[in-house]
């Protein structure tokens, strides 16, 4: 029986971005996909062009308001498990990251429960960003490596589940509907003992548009990873 596999893109006034990320998908997946958008009631025209997309293994998900990124994969996920895809990869569409990876990480998902891609094996693989943001990235990354002793990079959004392995049960037992979905996905999902594995990836800037992600959204991420060890301590000491 043939494995299916579903990829998931949240969308936010993407506009630019949507038929390039799909273009680059199918050049790089040769197997066959289904894709998957959930869009946050963008204001640029990402909808109309998600609309007028014609494609028999294309869905799309409208949400009615913006209610954030994680609570898109979050929503994106819990389809992927409905209709019982044996693989979920999840990943921006803003062209960070890249489809050409996809190939390796799947053979990974085959051998694991989940892979998530890291931007800190390799040297300068945060090509072209502003600085403010790499000492923020990194900063967080220790943070989280410090507080729960985690080396995965836990912030990142470019993963793929094994659904036969990964309960769903346990990835929503992440609340945060934001960034910190993220962190506290792997971290709960790494302290139930679930087999992660990981792949170096270079992550450029975005194709175009702007980051979604404001300065509020980084303190937030910082207090909330230490409200996440004070309930991880109560769930699991």
């Amino acid at each position: 029986m043939k494995k299916k596999y579903l990829i998931i893109i949240p969308t936010y006034n993407e506009k630019k971005n949507v038929k390039t990320i799909l273009k680059n998908i199918k050049k790089n997946c040769k197997f066959i996909h289904y894709v998957l958008f959930v869009d946050d009631n963008s204001t640029d025209g990402t909808k109309e062009i998600l609309s007028n997309l014609r494609n028999k293994r294309l869905t799309v998900i409208n949400r009615e308001k913006k209610l954030g990124v994680g609570s898109a994969h979050k929503v994106g996920i819990s389809y992927g498990y409905k209709k019982k895809f044996d693989f979920i990869i999840t990943m921006d569409c803003d062209g960070t990251h890249n489809p050409k990876y996809i190939n390796k990480i799947l053979k990974l998902a085959k051998k694991n429960d989940l892979v998530t891609t890291n931007r800190f094996i390799m040297k300068n693989s945060l090509l072209n960003w502003d600085l403010h943001r790499k000492y923020l990235t990194t900063f967080r990354h220790l943070f989280v490596k410090f507080m729960f002793n985690i080396n995965l990079d836990s912030s990142g959004a470019f993963r793929c589940y094994n659904t036969k392995k990964v309960k769903l049960d346990d990835i929503l037992q992440s609340k945060n509907d934001s960034y910190s979905f993220f962190t506290e996905s792997i971290i709960i999902l790494s302290l139930k003992k679930y087999k992660i594995a990981e792949i170096p990836v270079l992550l450029p800037k975005r194709f175009s548009g702007s980051s979604k992600m404001r300065l509020a959204d980084v303190c937030y991420g910082f207090f909330y990873t230490v409200f996440i060890f004070l309930k991880i301590k109560l769930l699991f000491y």
